[in-house]
């Protein structure tokens, strides 16, 4: 049962101290939340209305904090949304079924997460990016060649035209 305690002698730990910190590191940590199997708390039809609402709200406004959303939400008035601590969890049931995404953005030592509707990478993408202009189509493909001092102005070598 040495290699429980960490190696023998030479203070190097060896592999069996290493898997023993693996196994201890991965049997500490909580299991993940299944986001799919949490309660709206309320009927599920009604549960759908509500989200879409808040889609709604979330897709007219852009991407939102949790604060905003729920003023968003109480001038909109929207019929079963009882509070904001019942409006965060059926942000989470809408995140876990992938109709909003959560996001983060840092400025500093602050976090900020932020609500916005779901859509899928390759849409988002070619929504946001618009087609390249003739200028960057102009510009040379990144790559190492004609970049290396030893290279930098010499012309590709051709191979002789073959005799005919």
């Amino acid at each position: 049962m040495q290699f429980l305690r960490g190696g023998g002698g030479g203070g190097g730990g060896g592999a069996g101290g290493m898997a023993w910190e693996v196994l201890r590191r991965h049997f500490s940590r909580k299991r993940a939340v299944d986001v799919r199997r949490i309660n709206p708390k309320v009927p599920k039809e009604e549960a759908v209305a509500i989200s879409g609402r808040l889609l709604q709200i979330l897709a007219d406004h852009g991407p939102l904090t949790v604060g905003n959303t729920w003023n968003h939400a109480k001038d909109a008035a929207i019929e079963g949304l009882n509070s904001k601590t019942h409006m965060k969890i059926l942000l989470k049931w809408m995140w876990g079924r992938q109709i909003i995404k959560l996001s983060c953005t840092q400025t500093g030592n602050n976090k900020k997460f932020l609500y916005s509707p779901f859509t899928a990478d390759g849409s988002e993408a070619a929504a946001e990016e618009p087609s390249p202009t003739t200028t960057e189509q102009q510009q040379p493909r990144k790559g190492w060649k004609g970049k290396h001092p030893k290279y930098k102005g010499q012309a590709k070598k051709q191979k002789p035209a073959a005799a005919a």
